[in-house]
């Protein structure tokens, strides 16, 4: 079979099973991502072993430690991903929800109901949890989902994706809902994003390469999750000890995630104060120091940062340093270089902090608090398809909510328009 017609029978099948979910009450849904939950650990031992596969060939090419991170499964991250699906199901269901009830003069009863978007295309890249998040998070809304993941990950997505399918059998989930393209070849992207007679939205996650290509290919909509250029502001007003910790923890926690610190903007007043000390606990931890002329001249030994470093996504343990001479500045350079993602400042004066709220330009903005809590896990969503840097029609971690539309339900007694 052709690529063109194995894409198509996939979309097809799911298509038809999507009417299907949209019919399911909230507690079929809820007793199946607990029995997924349930499965995905009892088999722990298959996924590591699937794992290890990837793992292998991710040394042999030689990729960063940052993305070898990211594809590791383990005990701890496959509980992990059960739980998720359990906090899923802790959830109030969006569908069905009356958003807005009105009644017309001439008697018309007008309902604003949350409805299944359909049919959800979600290609991603690397982490191989987000195969078995999405599945949750699809089900859960009521969506069938076509799920298409990246080479890095392949043994991992296809036993992931087979213990779902199990744990699917003899319940009222159809199994078509939930499919999986297990081709590495991009013509495959290529047909799923022509498919708009099938697909309703198409949801990309992973390098900016990936997501411009669908963006610029796809026929569908596509909800955008560009590259995560997270700055952290360390004002005049700080606690300066809140503020080491908080960059460190951005920085160096997780560096390979979308929403770890990419730039540091220090204020000139606290710089030679706050950069040596700072600099000295990056440093141990591995990270490569790229600063603007003034943060050169107190850190000397560091590496000079160029016009591209202000707009790099490195997703390593290197970081960017920029001292600013006021709150405007660090935001009009987070507003001109950063990707509208995350971004943080830590000060003790609300004011400033109230002015940085409303200023920057961001789907998620933090006072005193590190950006790696964008994420729909810590945002008590369950976990989420993705971090839309979009405005339209979700914001953030995309969730239960954001995979939803709405549709209106009128109720009439016989009436007809003069």
């Amino acid at each position: 079979m052709s690529k063109k017609s194995t894409v198509l029978s996939v979309a097809k099948k799911a298509k038809a099973a999507a009417g299907e979910m949209a019919l399911l009450p909230t507690s079929v849904k809820n007793a199946v991502l607990r029995k997924i939950a349930k499965d995905i650990v009892a088999k722990a031992d298959y996924l590591i072993k699937e794992n290890q596969k990837d793992l292998k060939a991710a040394e042999q090419q030689n990729y960063s430690k940052a993305l070898v991170d990211r594809l590791v499964l383990n005990d701890k991250r496959i509980k992990g991903m059960a739980q998720c699906l359990l906090d899923t199901v802790k959830i109030k269901d969006p569908v069905g929800v009356v958003m807005q009830t009105f009644k017309r003069p001439n008697g018309l009863v007008i309902e604003k109901v949350r409805t299944p978007i359909g049919l959800i295309g979600i290609i991603y890249e690397s982490r191989p949890n987000v195969t078995s998040d999405c599945i949750g998070l699809c089900l859960k809304s009521g969506n069938a989902v076509i799920l298409k993941g990246g080479k890095e990950a392949l043994y991992s997505n296809q036993a992931i994706f087979k213990v779902v399918q199990d744990a699917l059998k003899g319940t009222k989930v159809p199994t078509d809902a939930i499919q999986l393209i297990a081709s590495t070849d991009r013509a495959a992207v290529n047909e799923l994003l022509k498919l708009d007679q099938y697909v309703d939205l198409i949801v990309p996650r992973g390098g900016e390469g990936l997501i411009r290509f669908v963006a610029e290919n796809s026929l569908i909509p596509v909800v955008k999750h560009y590259k995560g250029i997270c700055h952290t502001y360390v004002s005049s007003n700080a606690n300066l000890k809140m503020a080491h910790d908080i960059c460190f923890n951005a920085k160096v926690q997780r560096p390979g995630v979308c929403n770890a610190m990419e730039t540091m903007l220090v204020h000139k007043k606290v710089a030679k104060e706050f950069l040596p000390k700072m600099a000295e606990s990056l440093i141990q931890a591995g990270v490569e120091l790229r600063g603007c002329d003034q943060t050169q001249k107190i850190l000397k030994d560091i590496k000079k940062a160029n016009e591209s470093d202000w707009f790099e996504e490195y997703l390593d343990l290197i970081l960017s340093v920029k001292i600013v001479n006021d709150t405007k500045e660090a935001i009009d350079h987070i507003n001109h270089y950063g990707s509208h993602h995350s971004d943080a400042i830590v000060t003790d004066n609300k004011k400033e902090a109230d002015q940085f709220l409303k200023s920057v330009d961001s789907a998620t903005v933090y006072v005193n608090a590190s950006t790696r809590f964008t994420d729909g896990y810590e945002f008590g969503f369950g976990a989420e398809v993705g971090i839309s840097t979009d405005k339209l029609h979700a914001r953030g971690p995309m969730a239960l909510e954001e995979l939803t539309t709405y549709k209106y339900l009128i109720h009439g007694k016989g009436q007809i328009r003069n």
